[in-house]
């Protein structure tokens, strides 16, 4: 670590070929699926706090607050916002993980992003991969499409992703997977494809289904049992919640209309 480094190791990196999974709250998080999803595997597995990236110089406080809370006894303290990187190990894999969960930034998405190019510099990462979702025109009773690509072209054919045609605003995720592939560091970015008109967040259906491609991808074992759980509830909610707005089933019958006409 440089001195001008935003980032600060609490551990020694003593990792074994690690898959840097990243998620970012904001512009990218449609349903904050990508956000559930790896708190849920900071929430099943023992994580050991590996790294800190100072945000300070990052973040625009009147955009994302800092929190006050009571902690012991009437003590007030102030919780900032921060990103943070855990390492996480299973006696039946080969490789490690580690899982950097923030914010999207405000401010010098530059340095931000050279930032985060050297933790997985720094800790030998053989991929990272990027978690996103978006929302769209999608029938929310079919199965989460979770699109894919990559910078790395024997990675990509071997998951068979085609290379992204979208032209547009970016965010954060975008810019960080351009910032890694021009730094030679092989990166994947998983997209959920979520309704536009589900308003209940978090959406556990897309976090498991963003989980679910990770763990097809990497073999890396996850517990999903309390996802699961949390998406057969998640979706029996929705499907209430559209069968009683006669507006928004109407909505959704021509969405199926349209599909099942192509």
């Amino acid at each position: 670590m440089t001195a001008a480094s935003p980032i600060r190791f609490h551990l020694p990196i003593d990792l074994r070929e690690p898959v840097v999974i990243l998620a970012y709250a904001g512009w990218n998080d449609g349903g904050e699926a990508a956000t559930t999803a790896v708190g849920h595997l900071l929430e099943t597995f023992s994580a050991r706090k590996l790294a800190t990236l100072e945000v300070e110089e990052f973040v625009d406080y009147t955009s994302v607050r800092p929190h006050a809370r009571l902690a012991a006894g009437d003590t007030r303290e102030i919780r900032w916002p921060d990103h943070e990187f855990f390492a996480i190990s299973a006696e039946t894999k080969s490789f490690d993980l580690v899982v950097g969960l923030g914010v999207e930034p405000q401010l010098r998405w530059r340095s931000f992003s050279a930032a985060v190019v050297e933790l997985a510099r720094q800790v030998e990462a053989k991929l990272v991969i990027l978690l996103g979702a978006f929302l769209d025109e999608v029938i929310y009773s079919q199965p989460i499409q979770v699109l894919g690509t990559s910078s790395d072209p024997a990675l990509a054919a071997r998951l068979g992703l085609s290379p992204s045609r979208y032209e547009g605003p970016t965010g954060i995720v975008g810019v960080l997977g351009d910032a890694l592939q021009t730094s030679g560091v092989p990166t994947l970015s998983l997209w959920a494809r979520l309704p536009h008109y589900v308003q209940e967040l978090p959406n556990s259906r897309a976090a498991l289904a963003l989980l679910q491609r990770v763990e097809a991808i990497t073999g890396f074992p996850l517990d999903k049992a309390a996802l699961e759980t949390a998406a057969a509830t998640f979706d029996q909610e929705v499907s209430e919640a559209i069968a009683a707005d006669p507006q928004l089933s109407a909505y959704v019958r021509e969405l199926k209309r349209r599909a099942f006409s192509q």
